[in-house]
């Protein structure tokens, strides 16, 4: 299996570095080319979901991306350390029914030493939004 640079242990410019991949990653919209910086056996915790392995990110985030539409994100640094990264986020998307929704977050992110992400933690809160109060 190829490595996924950057690699740990993260500095200040390779967790940035990876964190602005991840992010251009998700706003892609691509459930494939994002489940592809995950290690095949990747455990999440989403909410009150739990998702292990590639294939389930690649059906969990096509279900997601066919119900939150127009998605945009924008993910900041928190802390690194070692293998670790946490980061802060917020994303805006609408429903099918026309409202907006502004998704505030952290998520806390373990690599294996080829740049895999093994684990994703996210914690996740929703805040219906109108339109004119987009930030995104």
């Amino acid at each position: 299996m190829e490595k996924k640079y950057p690699l740990p242990p993260f500095n200040k410019e390779t967790a940035l570095e990876k964190i602005q991949l991840a992010e251009d990653a998700w706003n892609s919209q691509d459930p494939i080319r994002v489940s592809m910086a995950y290690a095949t056996d990747t455990e999440w915790r989403n909410r009150n979901q739990f998702i292990n392995g590639r294939a389930e990110v690649q059906a969990f985030l096509a279900d997601k991306w066919k119900k939150e539409l127009n998605y945009k994100l924008k993910k900041e640094l928190w802390a690194y350390q070692d293998n670790r990264i946490a980061v802060r986020f917020e994303y805006e998307y609408r429903t099918k029914e026309g409202q907006w929704f502004r998704a505030y977050g952290n998520e806390n992110w373990e690599f294996d030493a080829d740049g895999y992400m093994i684990k994703r933690y996210a914690s996740i809160n929703d805040l219906a939004i109108n339109e004119t109060d987009r930030k995104l």
